[in-house]
């Protein structure tokens, strides 16, 4: 009785071991369907700003079918601004809502995305692994008419966000004046995105809500706060340790680099700083475990903190309009001083790396735990060693400074970056959880019990 009882045991620790494993194949699947993104934003060479809007209405139509399928999960329209709710089919027999998650992710950025043809190939992958894992044809066919259906929806929805009018605005011309950005070498690229504070956002209420402070005023002065940040920066590269050049190349995530040799010029291509923020979310998710339902969750809410804070960032860089270290230390330090990363093409007050990861971290923050120790891996595509952190904001921490350690920000771009990021971190925390959204710890004891 007893052999017959463990073997039963047995049975059902197998099964559930298996049904833990295809729960596990899906979460993890997730990742998969993010990065065919960010291959096509890498080709399209998509700059930051651009690219997070794409990760957050990329995801936004998953999470619209989970949250249809699971109704422990908070509905987009509470805690989205000005949101028209999605309509998602409610007949779960006759589809699959993880396939039509999965989908519904690959095809709005074929919709969205400038090259996304290319993302084609991803989703006829896709629809093979599914058949290989014996899916029934009617229900992966329902399931992919279900995502084209809330993918159109959530086109429809990005199209009322101002992004199509930002071509038909007054074109960007440099400020005149000592202490205002001016295009760098060695591409000397236009301004990227001067208009993008009239992009609606998702979450907060406008793109000036959380304005930082000042910036240090310019000064050509040797004894000013303006030149003594200037060498500091100057002295960080011109005498730079060796973790610190390690810390500036793994969060450079500079979408498209130019190095220069003689007559010829060669472009480097790599993930965005959202890109790089939205991989982390899918190992936190991994390494806590996750299944597919709040592996969506933190993917939306992560996507979304991104491009709104994106928003903020950006609204602040074309309002102080700021010179770049740079073009400064060319003109009043040393004319052959180079920054280790490129300088990127657009004014430098505040640090978007500061910015965007304070705020991310502070939502992960959230839902993970304060102590959530994970290893970064986001960046082995190009070459360059993980880096393990003991929190999110510890990886902030070092995202932001990075960016000093480079070359191309000043001190109180980075701190004040982070006090935005901070502010603007700490309002979308609180109107998730006014919207009901539990820690994920919380939500998962709650479906267990």
């Amino acid at each position: 009785m007893n052999r017959v009882v463990f073997l039963f045991l047995l049975l059902l620790l197998t099964l559930f071991s298996q049904a833990q494993k295809a729960k596990s194949d899906y979460a993890s699947l997730v990742q998969s369907a993010i990065f065919a993104q960010s291959k096509v934003m890498m080709h399209d060479v998509v700059n930051p700003p651009a690219a997070s809007r794409y990760y957050a209405y990329g995801v936004l139509g998953a999470y619209a079918i989970v949250a249809q399928h699971n109704q422990s999960i908070v509905k987009p329209e509470a805690f989205i601004r000005d949101f028209k709710a999605i309509t998602v089919n409610t007949n779960s027999n006759a589809y699959d809502y993880r396939i039509a998650a999965l989908y519904c992710i690959l095809e709005t950025g074929r919709i969205m995305l400038p090259s996304g043809y290319m993302i084609e190939e991803d989703e006829a992958d896709f629809i093979k692994k599914m058949q290989s894992q014996k899916v029934a044809q009617g229900i992966l066919d329902s399931s992919v008419a279900v995502a084209k259906y809330v993918a159109m929806q959530v086109v429809a929805i990005s199209k009322g966000d101002h992004y199509n009018k930002l071509s038909a605005l007054v074109r960007y011309t440099p400020k005149k004046g000592d202490g205002y950005w001016y295009p760098t070498p060695p591409a000397y690229i236009e301004a990227v995105e001067p208009n993008w504070k009239t992009i609606r956002p998702l979450l907060i209420d406008s793109c000036n809500q959380f304005m930082p402070l000042p910036p240090v005023a310019f000064s050509k002065d040797s004894n000013s706060s303006f030149y003594k940040q200037a060498l500091e920066v100057y002295d960080a590269v011109k005498h730079p340790k060796k973790d610190e050049v390690a810390i500036a190349a793994f969060w450079d995530c500079n979408p498209f680099a130019v190095e220069t040799a003689g007559h010829m010029s060669i472009g480097f291509k790599k993930i965005s700083p959202g890109g790089h923020w939205m991989s982390i979310g899918t190992i936190a998710a991994q390494n806590a475990k996750l299944d597919f339902d709040h592996t969506i969750v933190v993917e939306t809410y992560l996507a979304s903190t991104l491009m709104d804070a994106f928003i903020s960032c950006w609204d602040e860089k074309y309002r102080s309009n700021r010179i770049r270290p740079e073009t400064y230390i060319n003109h009043y330090i040393d004319a052959r001083w180079q920054p280790l990363l490129q300088t990127p093409p657009f004014p430098e007050y505040t640090s978007g790396h500061s910015v965007i990861s304070t705020a991310a971290a502070l939502v992960l923050t959230y839902l993970f735990g304060d102590n959530f120790h994970f290893t970064d891996n986001s960046e082995a595509l190009f070459e360059l060693p993980d880096r393990s952190f003991t929190s999110f904001n510890q990886a902030a921490a070092e995202a932001a400074i990075s960016r000093m350690y480079g070359g191309i920000h000043y001190r109180d771009a980075v701190e004040n970056g982070q006090a935005e990021g901070r502010k603007i971190g700490e309002y979308v925390v609180a109107k998730l959880a006014k919207a009901g959204v539990k820690p994920i710890k919380e939500e998962l004891t709650k479906v267990i019990h």
